[in-house]
């Protein structure tokens, strides 16, 4: 596959009522990568989504205060602006097309991000702002940390499609996927994007 591939599956220690997953994801340079999206997809796993609450967006030094926002289908997301000049927020991705027209506070109506996709948000007025929604169909899922580790727990076991995105793979890149079959015991995955691990990371 063209970004990275599943490179190894082992046995983890059980966890009580449901299993974990232990990821690490790395750049192409073999080095840890933060900032990943990680996340399972599955029927049952679309049928145990639901939309996540008080989720926010925020402005503040004419910049995004969190590049990567991880949201499940029909979350709504406010986008309050704590700067002192006005900000325009927008996004023409196909995942959402929005637009907040100039204003400083927080819009009366919040963004309901209602396909799965990725959205990348700008702003009108400060082009060097940037941020980016990943929108899943999946309860679970989660951010690699500095070390590119991370543990999903409390999963059914079953079939899935473990899948990955980093904001800094190429502009429309999908994210990396892979057939995963997660046992009762749990287990664990290493995997490869084709971008820089470390330094090239967002978080």
């Amino acid at each position: 596959m063209r970004f990275g591939a599943l490179l190894a599956l082992a046995l983890a220690p059980p966890v009580a009522g449901a299993a974990a997953l232990d990821v690490e994801v790395l750049g192409r340079d073999g080095k840890p990568l933060a900032g990943a999206v990680v996340f399972l997809e599955s029927p049952s796993a679309r049928a145990a989504s639901r939309p996540l609450r008080g989720v926010a967006v925020e402005q503040a030094g004419k910049r995004f205060t969190q590049a990567v926002t991880v949201v499940t289908v029909g979350t709504a997301v406010s986008f309050p602006n704590r700067d002192t000049v006005r900000h325009h927020v927008y996004s023409f991705s196909p995942a959402k097309t929005f637009e907040l027209k100039l204003y400083i506070g927080t819009p009366a109506h919040p963004v309901v991000f209602d396909q799965p996709g990725i959205a990348v948000l700008g702003c009108n007025i400060h082009d060097t702002m940037a941020a980016w929604v990943v929108i899943v169909e999946t309860p679970h899922h989660g951010q690699t940390a500095a070390n590119g580790r991370l543990r999903l727990a409390d999963v059914p076991p079953g079939s899935y499609r473990l899948r990955a995105w980093h904001a800094d793979l190429p502009p429309g890149a999908p994210a990396l996927e892979q057939a995963l079959q997660l046992p009762a015991q749990g287990a664990q995955a290493q995997l490869r994007l084709a971008v820089q691990g470390v330094e090239g990371a967002k978080t």
